[in-house]
């Protein structure tokens, strides 16, 4: 069974920054594209980032766009999401997520129906 564990949640101010870890369970981290979601109070689920198996493709929502970095450390099974520059509307439960297809070294899911794995979330709060 995959397990995808989130951290580095946490309460910052606006203008701060986080960096959200995501480890991955087993042996095949390095064929998952991997990518971030988050949900506010309310809200849908909504796409943030996402990255190719290779690491050589990325993608991001345009609110986030200059502001957030998705990376991955495929010895370490884990990939990250630096938050820079926060808003208080990046306040949200953000959410890893794996892909197993395995298809094309550039493919980036942007769709929560094209992953697999799920974690559990880590609430990030933004405050004014």
């Amino acid at each position: 069974q995959v397990q995808l564990v989130e951290s580095g949640g946490g309460l910052v101010q606006a203008g701060g920054s986080l960096r959200l870890p995501c480890v991955v369970s087993g042996r095949d981290f390095s064929r998952y594209a991997m990518g971030w979601f988050r949900q506010a109070p309310g809200k849908e689920r909504e796409f943030v980032a996402a990255i190719s198996w290779s690491g050589g493709n990325t993608y991001y929502t345009d609110s986030v766009k200059g502001r957030f970095t998705i990376s991955r450390d495929n010895a370490k099974n884990t990939v990250y999401l630096q938050m820079n520059s926060l808003k208080p509307e990046d306040t949200a439960v953000y959410y890893c997520a794996a892909d197993n297809s395995y298809g094309s070294r550039w493919y980036v899911p942007r769709l929560a129906s094209e992953y697999d794995y799920w974690g559990q979330g880590t609430q990030v709060t933004v405050s004014s």
